[in-house]
C-alpha cells in the first residue's frame, strides 16, 4: 500500500489544529491513521510545530508520500534537509560527522531565524501595547474635559450685549460729531454777514458826511 504523509483536522471550527500522521492514502483525511509523527497548530504566532524527527525521517526515507502541506512542515524542520544530506552518504559524497556537522549548522541557524523573529514579535507587541495604553489615556482625557465642560457651562450669552452696546455707542458719537460740525458752519455764517453789513455801512459814512457838507454852504 501507498504510505502518506498528510496533516488531519482537529479542534474547534474557528480554532484548527492538526496533527501529522502517517496514513494509508486510500483512507479518508480524518480517518484512521498508521502512525502519529506530530502535531501543527497554527493558530500561535509563529506557529507550533512538534514531530518526532526520527520516526518521520523513517517515513520520509521509506518513500512515503507526503502533501503539500506537510512537505512544507517537514522542510521547515529540516527532516527533508537531513534526508538529503543521507542520500550523500550512499553516494560517498559524505561521511556521517559531516552530515551532523552540516546538520548542526543548519539547525543552529534555524534557531537563530526563529529567536530572532520571536523577538521582534515580543517587541512589536510591546509597542503596541503602549501605543494603545497611550490612545486609550488620551481618549479618557478628552472625556474627562468633555463631562467638566458639560457639567459646568461656561455662560457666553452676555458678551453678545457688550458687543450690541459698544456697537451703539460708536453710532451715538458718530450722530453726535456730524451735528457739531453743521452748527459751526451755521455759526460761521452770520459772523460774515456781520463783518460785510460793518463793511457797507462805514463806507456809505462818508459819503453822507461829505453830502452834507455840500449842502451847508448852499444855505449860507
Amino acid at each position: 500500500m501507498a504510505t502518506r504523509i498528510r496533516l488531519q483536522r482537529h479542534g474547534k471550527k474557528s480554532k484548527a489544529f492538526y496533527h501529522i500522521v502517517a496514513a494509508d492514502s486510500r483512507s479518508k483525511r480524518d480517518g484512521k491513521f498508521i502512525e502519529k509523527l506530530g502535531i501543527y497548530n497554527p493558530n500561535t504566532n509563529p506557529a507550533t510545530i512538534d514531530i518526532n524527527f526520527d520516526r518521520t525521517l523513517s517515513w520520509v526515507q521509506v518513500g512515503a508520500e507526503m502533501s503539500d502541506t506537510a512537505r512544507a512542515i517537514l522542510s521547515y524542520k529540516g527532516v527533508l534537509y537531513k534526508n538529503h544530506l543521507i542520500k550523500g552518504i550512499a553516494k560517498g559524497a559524505l561521511t556521517a560527522e559531516q552530515v551532523e556537522e552540516k546538520f548542526a549548522v543548519w539547525l543552529a541557524e534555524k534557531d537563530n531565524k526563529i529567536t530572532g523573529k520571536k523577538d521582534g514579535l515580543a517587541k512589536n507587541e510591546a509597542s503596541d501595547r503602549a501605543a494603545r495604553l497611550k490612545a486609550e489615556v488620551l481618549a479618557n482625557e478628552a472625556r474627562a474635559v468633555a463631562v467638566e465642560a458639560k457639567n459646568n457651562p461656561v455662560e457666553v450669552v452676555e458678551e453678545a450685549p457688550v458687543a450690541e452696546e459698544a456697537a451703539e455707542e460708536v453710532v451715538e458719537e458718530t450722530a453726535v460729531a456730524e451735528p457739531v460740525e453743521a452748527e459751526e458752519v451755521v455759526e460761521e455764517a452770520p459772523v460774515a454777514e456781520e463783518t460785510a453789513v460793518a463793511e457797507s455801512v462805514e463806507a456809505e459814512a462818508p459819503a453822507e458826511e461829505a453830502a452834507s457838507e455840500e449842502e451847508t454852504p448852499a444855505a449860507e
